[in-house]
């Protein structure tokens, strides 16, 4: 079993303003294996994303995934007003980086880099 980071299966990781009070992630995928073998692996949870950003897991408001779309998308309350003393990242875009690094066991390689576009 081999454990490959999310970036090296996921074609779009991101995050953005949904709000003055909430941020958004997207993990998007173009291929159903890769969107599977991550669906499967139980590294997307609440509990796990909640850990992984250090706050409370009641803080999450969605954490699901979207077959039709080969996504999962999480939800969550902005820890401070977005715009207000000490807002270090007003659009949201840059909160999607310890996504990245969350390691997928998987049996398969999957990597987006190893794959003929």
């Amino acid at each position: 079993m081999a454990a490959i980071p999310l970036r090296e299966l996921a074609q779009v990781i991101r995050s953005k303003n949904a709000g003055p009070f909430e941020l958004t992630f997207d993990i998007i995928f173009d291929r159903k294996p890769a969107y599977e073998e991550v669906k499967k692996s139980g590294a997307l949870t609440a509990e796990k994303l909640a850990r992984l950003y250090n706050i409370p897991v009641d803080d999450i408001l969605v954490a699901m995934f979207f077959d039709p779309a080969m996504a999962f998308k999480m939800t969550v309350k902005r820890r401070w007003q977005q715009g207000s003393s000490g807002e270090r990242d007003t659009f949201g875009a840059a909160q999607h980086a310890p996504l990245m690094d969350i390691m997928i066991d998987t049996q398969s390689n999957l990597r987006t880099s190893d794959q003929a576009r």
